[in-house]
């Protein structure tokens, strides 16, 4: 990373039309299909013009990409604030999915974003399979492969997380952990 592209990290003006054209990016997803998006609607909607598009991004798919960086990176800032207890780190990350409901919606459960879906999914494995890893250690049940289990569970926990959202987070995220701690106690 250049001292330029570190400035700009920092810059106002950057993160402004940054946010800009990240707003505008979401509010047009909820109206079309993502493969329908050009930079000239981006652009528009964002009331900019299509260099400075231009010049913070190479097109819409490194948009994509960089947008769910920042996504997943707000994510983990979110969670170094958590206390290291499991069910603690969980209501966390539902606070932040709560918090940011539009926008976990709209990448994750309506349109599937995949470059985000996947990010997310990475997370929340990453979350899971070192606690299950040492679950089988401390069991005597080596019937089951950690690594799958970390599978089953990351999915069963992004599912849950989903149909949370879909029905516009009935629960509160401690009510959710909770339940998702009762029903996978491993974690």
């Amino acid at each position: 990373m250049t001292n330029r592209d570190q400035s700009n990290q920092s810059d106002p003006r950057v993160l402004r039309t940054r946010q800009l054209i990240r707003d505008a990016f979401i509010d047009l997803l909820e109206e079309t299909e993502l493969e329908k998006l050009t930079v000239n609607r981006i652009a528009e909607r964002a009331t900019i013009n299509r260099v400075t598009f231009y010049l913070h991004y190479k097109d819409i798919p490194d948009m994509l990409d960089r947008i769910a960086d920042d996504i997943i990176n707000q994510m983990y800032d979110a969670l170094r604030s958590a206390p290291k207890e499991p069910t603690a780190v969980l209501v966390r990350l539902l606070e932040h999915v709560q918090e940011n409901t539009k926008l976990f919606k709209l990448l994750l459960v309506t349109k599937r974003v995949p470059v985000f879906t996947e990010r997310f999914m990475s997370v929340t494995g990453g979350l899971i399979a070192g606690k299950i890893e040492n679950y089988f250690k401390r069991t005597d049940n080596h019937d089951i492969q950690a690594e799958i289990g970390s599978w089953y569970l990351s999915s069963a926990i992004i599912g849950t997380i989903i149909t949370w959202l879909r029905h516009d987070t009935p629960y509160s995220p401690e009510y959710l952990a909770k339940q998702i701690r009762l029903l996978s106690p491993q974690l």
